[in-house]
């Protein structure tokens, strides 16, 4: 998978795209990641990326015509290196956003070669790059931050975890919390006694139907207890 990152901050991703998952990923050869200052596609002398809002109004916005020019530019060097290729998918990260979750981030990696992500910034963006060039806002929560770039941090984490050979065990990220919509079970790890709390018996007794019946149960009842939400959406008939 190719992702490009295009953001006014690029120093902030220095540290979560060198460390654990992606770090290995990248390595590997699992994933490209590019980053890309917007200002290196402004042209005043001051490098603006953004502008006061028609209308009035308190806060700045992201000047269209860097962000047309970045867009045109990254989907022409895609196209001149693979010309059969799909086009990349634009996703802007904005609080208008749909919400990310594990199903579509499962769908996303499973789907697209190449991903641009544009991460929001100041009071947003110019409307008319988002109609003419966005093919998909995301959020991942309803607050606001100071900016898209952690926003893209968590999409990225996420999408690279899933693609085949981003981690050792393919089974690890298939068994994940949310991955069927409830939470995990508890787990455990030695020694089977820790200040006087016990690991249950059943994950100590080698039976794995019983094991695995004992989890489903947990998982459930986890669900329903900590996110009624997700068990909602699971077991809309129940009650």
């Amino acid at each position: 998978m190719i992702i490009d990152i295009v953001t006014l901050f690029p120093e902030m991703f220095e540290g979560p795209l060198d460390e654990s998952i992606v770090k290995r990923a990248r390595q590997a050869g699992v994933v490209d990641i590019r980053l890309h200052d917007l200002r290196e596609w402004t042209r005043d002398k001051h490098r603006k990326a953004d502008d006061e809002m028609f209308g009035g109004g308190a806060g700045l916005v992201m000047k269209a015509e860097p962000l047309f020019l970045c867009h045109d530019e990254l989907l022409a060097r895609a196209r001149a290196h693979r010309p059969e290729a799909p086009k990349p998918l634009v996703v802007l990260t904005s609080p208008q956003g749909q919400l990310l979750n594990q199903a579509l981030t499962r769908r996303l990696s499973a789907e697209r070669e190449h991903v641009v992500v544009i991460c929001g910034h100041y009071k947003g963006v110019d409307e008319r790059f988002v109609e003419g060039c966005v093919d998909l806002e995301l959020s991942i929560g309803d607050y606001v931050l100071s900016g898209g770039e952690l926003p893209a941090m968590v999409l990225v984490d996420a999408l690279v975890r899933l693609l085949p050979g981003a981690i050792g065990s393919a089974e690890s990220a298939e068994t994940d919390s949310l991955e069927d919509g409830l939470l995990d079970a508890p787990v455990y790890t030695r020694p089977a006694s820790v200040r006087g709390r016990e690991v249950p018996d059943v994950l100590l007794s080698g039976h794995h139907a019983r094991i695995e019946a004992w989890r489903l149960e947990q998982r459930q009842e986890r669900t329903r207890r900590k996110r009624p939400d997700l068990w909602k959406r699971k077991m809309p008939d129940e009650g």
